[in-house]
């Protein structure tokens, strides 16, 4: 039976995140019967459709590409084409370029149909056993280290349950910055979800980092979700038993600059940047911080 519309519209296809069992019935027959599949990776999707026995026309559409290919694809969708957009793995817009396709389609009055399937946070959710009923999915930490440190202040103090994505050679770093920032939480590290080599590791931040140092080099391979337990009375307000200059360092550890170290202390503290500042001019460890 055929089950997607005959005129013009996107549909939004999760794929297996690691076991190709995970791609649901509905998700092959739209595969099988739109006119032409927008990919993140043409090479990755056109494997998935051979593994499927299904071929389509496929096209790329991706960080660097989505201004122009988007408005080609809404172009043949407005023309009466069915679209699926896929991603490498998973589902299509939740933290990938997909989510600008959709915005565009809304905007042109397409017909935009989401697909329910694979997701790696929230099997990463299901399988944490920390608080679900609310939490805030983070994506990947921003490379930026200037935005990366303002996120990591303005996020610390979040009391829902966080879910970030973790590139393997960013994995002991971010952890890392996680405890500095955040304290001593339990959080689970889910490792390549769906796959052969799928593990949970229940422990806590404070534990991690070390954990993962003594880890064998192969732990360290794959994709990562970590599922983290939200700020909570013990956690608030960390910085109130340590001594300003304390509190300063423990920024500058970080590699932020003085000058911003005495921002982010000042807000936190609540007292002005002038005293703060004052208090950094006279600590002979911050000598050489600009």
């Amino acid at each position: 039976m055929n089950s997607i519309p005959k005129k013009g519209c996107l549909y939004i296809v999760p794929t297996p995140i690691g076991n190709l069992s995970d791609m649901t019935v509905r998700a092959k027959n739209v595969m099988e019967e739109c006119d032409f599949v927008a990919a993140e990776d043409t090479r990755v999707s056109g494997k998935l459709l051979m593994l499927l026995g299904i071929k389509k026309p496929l096209v790329s559409y991706h960080e660097h590409n989505k201004a122009y290919a988007g408005k080609k694809i809404c172009d043949r969708i407005l023309s009466g084409q069915v679209c699926a957009i896929v991603t490498d793995a998973g589902t299509p817009a939740i933290s990938d370029p997909g989510t600008e396709l959709v915005s565009l389609c809304a905007e042109k009055n397409i017909n935009v149909i989401a697909l329910p399937g694979a997701c790696a946070a929230i099997t990463a959710l299901s399988g944490s056993g920390l608080p679900s009923r609310r939490f805030c999915f983070e994506g990947f930490l921003p490379d930026n280290k200037n935005e990366r440190i303002e996120y990591l202040s303005s996020a610390k103090d979040e009391v829902r349950t966080l879910i970030y994505y973790i590139a393997p050679h960013d994995l002991e770093k971010t952890v890392t910055e996680l405890y500095e920032y955040f304290g001593d939480r339990k959080c689970v590290l889910a490792k390549e979800l769906t796959k052969l080599n799928e593990r949970y590791l229940y422990t806590t931040l404070g534990k991690l980092p070390e954990q993962l140092k003594k880890a064998e080099p192969s732990f360290k391979k794959g994709e990562f979700v970590l599922v983290l337990e939200g700020s909570s009375a013990k956690n608030d307000n960390d910085w109130a038993d340590i001594s300003v200059e304390e509190h300063l360092l423990r920024y500058i550890k970080l590699g932020v600059k003085k000058m911003d170290a005495c921002k982010l202390v000042a807000k936190e503290r609540g007292i002005s940047k002038a005293s703060v500042y004052k208090i950094a001019t006279e600590m002979k460890e911050l000598d050489y911080k600009k």
